[in-house]
């Protein structure tokens, strides 16, 4: 099967119509996988059970009215399965296996998608290269040289480089819109709360959403469909009516008015990305939409902010991982505080910790006021400058990432520069706020992705407007040679 050529809608007729198997599909797919792993590393695990799975669901009859009845899906590896393991990416959690399924895996399965593996991310999420895992380096299938970004590199290279049509990754300051970016796919992170959370292995629970990758806008508001939505697991999930995302995609940007914050144009900001964000204004503005400029003034402390808090949750939510319970026990040990301190040494990565020691600096009792305190100031302040924009704009444009993907270990020595790459897609995680990155253009062979930024719950218009851009640019028709 080539994902090159088609899409959801048109696979998925091809299934109803007999033409074509799950069965046959998956088996395709999962050859395309294993052939092509040893050069991308995309995946951790391969479901053996997949084939099955899908032979399953063509005995029971392709769901007409699914349409991701019978279509493979892939998986962040942190998202807790039953039928395949689990790890984060970490040691710590090298052979961990769930005792139930995510509820967005739940809601795909319901749907009758096939699971046909979890992909490579960064440890416990954190990262932004794919570097930090501890089972492999996942590799750029523009350039296997160059980094898929991250945390969720694995789910954006899979899509990048045809093995499926979609896969789930999970966004905390950026980890599906960057890889999105420099993978050349639309990777959308809904509004905090759009998704439930229940069997994502946490983060940053104030900052964590799960969303969706896909080659094209409109594959996407179809996996958006399915795994957006309340759920009695997860407090934090929202009560809003889902809509159908897909619906009115092709109603055009007539009259939108569309926002270009000044800040995200200027230092640190590659020449080439900037040309083609600006190159991307012009097309909507001949498509009817109105481009202004405006000013995000607090963004720029969006990076210092989210490090304070994001590791703050992180060190409270990798409390459990102490050698007792589940996960990795370290051998030889001599008593309790010996076991919890070797165990925590021994399975955790250099990142994680140093993210769990910034967090319990900021929160212990003499750092709490003149850090953490401060932190949550200026994460209201930049809420107050989205809702001061979104009053006159319905959508927000920036650059996904400050450049195209680097060399592989270029940054990997200095977190400071590794902590920039997420400049200019922490501020909505920040904000809560619905993004989603689309291809946009070139540089040197590699991928530049476009950020739409919506109002709260307002993924419907990003998708329009992301769709429009697509319908009259030809960058998503590209792909890479591997």
């Amino acid at each position: 099967m080539n994902y090159f050529d088609t899409d959801l809608e048109s696979l998925h007729n091809q299934l109803v119509s007999g033409e074509l198997t799950s069965e046959e599909l998956t088996k395709q797919t999962i050859e395309k996988i294993k052939e092509q792993n040893e050069s991308v590393q995309a995946y951790l695990t391969i479901n053996d059970k997949a084939i099955e799975q899908a032979k399953a669901i063509d005995e029971a009859g392709i769901d007409p009215d699914s349409i991701f009845s019978g279509i493979p899906v892939a998986l962040k590896d942190n998202l807790v399965t039953k039928e395949m393991k689990t790890t984060a990416a970490s040691k710590m959690l090298e052979n961990f296996t769930s005792i139930f399924d995510a509820t967005v895996v739940e809601k795909l399965k319901a749907a009758g998608a096939v699971f046909v593996g979890k992909t490579n991310m960064d440890e416990f999420a954190m990262g932004s290269s794919t570097e930090n895992s501890a089972f492999a380096t996942t590799r750029n299938p523009w350039n296997l040289d160059a980094v898929p970004g991250g945390s969720s590199g694995g789910s954006a290279a899979t899509v990048s480089a045809g093995q499926v049509l979609a896969s789930l990754g999970s966004d905390t300051g950026g980890s599906i819109r960057q890889p999105a970016a420099f993978t050349g796919v639309v990777g959308m992170k809904p509004t905090y709360g759009r998704v439930s959370r229940w069997g994502l292995i946490a983060f940053g629970s104030s900052f964590d959403q799960i969303g969706p990758f896909t080659r094209n806008v409109k594959d996407n508001a179809h996996l958006l469909n399915v795994i957006a939505g309340h759920d009695e697991h997860d407090a934090t999930s929202s009560l809003k009516e889902v809509p159908d995302f897909a619906e009115g995609i092709d109603q055009g940007v007539k009259g939108l008015k569309i926002a270009l914050p000044k800040e995200f144009l200027g230092d640190g900001v590659k020449p080439e990305i900037k040309e083609a964000i600006q190159k991307a204004a012009e097309t909507y503005k001949s498509l009817g939409a109105t481009v202004e400029e405006v000013s995000l003034p607090n963004t720029k402390y969006g990076v210092m902010a989210y490090y304070v808090l994001a590791s703050s949750e992180a060190s409270s939510n990798l409390e459990r991982f102490d050698g007792i319970r589940y996960g990795f026990r370290a051998p030889e040990v001599k008593n309790l505080e010996d076991l919890y301190v070797k165990t925590r040494s021994e399975g955790f990565g250099d990142e994680v910790k140093r993210r769990i020691m910034i967090g319990t600096f900021s929160l212990s009792a003499g750092s709490f006021d003149k850090y953490f305190k401060q932190a949550a100031k200026v994460r209201t302040k930049i809420i107050n400058d989205f809702q001061k924009v979104f009053k006159d704009y319905d959508l927000i444009m920036t650059p996904t990432a400050t450049s195209t993907a680097f060399k592989i270990g270029e940054e990997s020595s200095d977190p400071m520069e590794m902590y920039l790459n997420d400049a200019l897609t922490i501020p909505v995680n920040l904000a809560g706020l619905p993004g989603m990155s689309l291809p946009a253009g070139f540089s040197n062979g590699l991928p530049i992705g476009l950020q739409l930024i919506g109002r709260p719950f307002d993924e419907k218009t990003i998708y329009r407007a992301g769709y429009a851009f697509e319908q009259n640019t030809d960058f998503h028709k590209q792909t890479p040679a591997l």
